[in-house]
């Protein structure tokens, strides 16, 4: 979280008070960044804050409801420790607001994107600090249609968190009730990601599945195991405290040494709350998000169900990956850092298949949001009907290297360095000179005090260097 790294480095608390509420030009909530709330357990995240949550939340709910009944709320976890702890507390705010909540235990995030919809609640909660370490936490929220909510639901919670709209409090009779719902939503969620894939028969194949000590633990076995495939599962024991420690998706090198050692076929990495998906071919290799929606994206053309010929993707995404669309004959619309304006693109164009070079991949089709075992399962699928290996798939994209270089800056660095005519010169000089052989990425963090200089190229040295000496150059421009 911003605030944690601010703090670390000495900012003063002003400048940690504009990072909540800036996050370096984005607008965010007092409470609501980009992706929920999220900070440490019991320190930001605590459980009075998220009792607030919850009662905003349900009136929020109430008011919206055009029947007299009790807003239904569903609720999901990962496997961190302070997660019961939020449960409990957010559960204890929607009820005390009137509404009823169903618990559905440990559950990758898209299940609860999924599970709203399936079970027609009237929202949905995560918690789920994803990708970070476990001493962090989130709470997420999903409408109906399993989408984040919106930017002005999410302004109106804050003024009823903050007293500016007084809290409900329904009499003893009104009050919600709590319903256990924790088998049959797992089963109920393994068995809709199996039906995405017709007929799938992975026989002889062997494949490892990182689940990164965190919610796929709970669900990849029964996801995967029905398919003929021999399945291997590892960081499957969580214990609270090492979700994503040195596994999953930000960590591949445990899961490329399994996939040498056992002699797999092919691996699958994770993250926490499984909405992100990595691969890594026979010989340990990855292949990134980029390289499985260019492998996705080109079967879905082939198979003549890309909509609007088109694969949305950030700004992040490898040089690589335009050229092969280019040549492939697939448009690319192009966003800013971030699954959820992904998704926003795709939703406003009707397109089907986006993501992130991080393994966030969106599958519109199946589901309102990324989710990791489905890019699985359809990566399993694209290589049971092309009847081609994982290395011989992910050939159809060249990646080109990728050199990223943080510079870290104060706050009046960071103010200097907008539209900056010298910073905007520099970066056009240094692009003039590689050409169309690379690309230069210049851009701000949105979490962190950071500005980011991504070159690609040809040749992994000298665009390392070239990183070096823009940022260098930038740090002289905003001194």
């Amino acid at each position: 979280m911003c605030m944690d790294r601010a703090a670390e480095h000495g900012w003063p608390a002003k400048y940690r008070l504009w990072l909540r509420r800036k996050k370096w030009g984005i607008f965010m909530g007092k409470y609501f960044g980009t992706d929920g709330v999220r900070g440490k357990a019991n320190v930001e995240l605590t459980p009075e804050l998220a009792v607030s949550i919850g009662r905003a939340a349900a009136m929020v709910l109430a008011h919206r409801k055009s029947s007299k009944q009790r807003p239904q709320v569903l609720i999901g976890r990962d496997t961190r420790i302070s997660g019961q702890m939020l449960e409990s507390a957010i559960a204890a705010g929607l009820m005390a607001a009137g509404a009823d909540v169903y618990l559905v235990g440990v559950v990758p995030t898209p299940a609860v994107a999924y599970l709203v919809r399936r079970y027609q609640m009237d929202a949905g909660v995560m918690i789920s600090a994803s990708h970070n370490p476990f001493e962090d936490n989130g709470i997420k929220l999903f409408s109906r249609e399993g989408y984040k909510l919106s930017d002005a639901t999410e302004a109106e919670m804050e003024e009823i968190m903050d007293g500016k709209i007084p809290y409900h409090c329904p009499q003893p009779d009104a009050l919600g009730s709590s319903y256990n719902l924790h088998g049959k939503a797992v089963e109920d969620y393994a068995e809709y990601l199996r039906g995405t894939v017709p007929g799938l028969q992975l026989d002889g194949l062997t494949v490892a599945f990182d689940c990164s000590n965190g919610s796929a633990s709970m669900t990849a076995q029964k996801v995967f195991q029905r398919f003929g495939a021999r399945c291997l599962f590892l960081s499957d024991t969580p214990d609270g405290c090492n979700i994503n420690k040195d596994c999953g998706s930000t960590h591949l090198k445990q899961l490329q040494r399994f996939v040498q050692e056992n002699h797999c076929d092919l691996g699958f990495a994770f993250d926490g709350d499984a909405d992100r998906c990595l691969a890594v071919d026979h010989q340990g290799n990855t292949v990134d998000g980029d390289q499985l929606i260019a492998i996705c994206a080109l079967h879905m053309k082939q198979s003549g169900v890309l909509r609007g010929n088109s694969a949305v993707v950030t700004v992040m995404s490898n040089l690589g990956f335009f050229r092969f669309a280019q040549r492939e004959g697939i448009s690319t619309e192009i966003t800013k850092v971030g699954d959820r304006y992904v998704l926003e693109r795709m939703l406003e164009k009707g397109y089907n298949i986006g993501g992130e070079q991080s393994g966030h991949i969106i599958f519109s089709d199946y589901m309102p949001t990324g989710d990791g075992q489905l890019s699985a399962l359809q990566v399993l699928s694209v290589m049971a009907q092309s009847g081609r290996t994982l290395e011989q798939l992910a050939q159809v994209m060249e990646t080109f290297p990728q050199v990223l270089h943080n510079l870290r800056v104060t706050p009046e660095q960071r103010s200097r360095y907008d539209h900056n005519p010298q910073v905007e010169e520099c970066v056009r000089r240094h692009q003039q000179s590689l050409g169309e052989e690379g690309r230069i990425l210049v851009r701000p963090s949105g979490t962190e005090p950071l500005i980011r200089v991504m070159v690609e190229g040809k040749e992994t040295e000298k665009i390392r260097a070239l990183a070096q000496q823009i940022g260098e150059e930038i740090l002289h421009f905003i001194e």
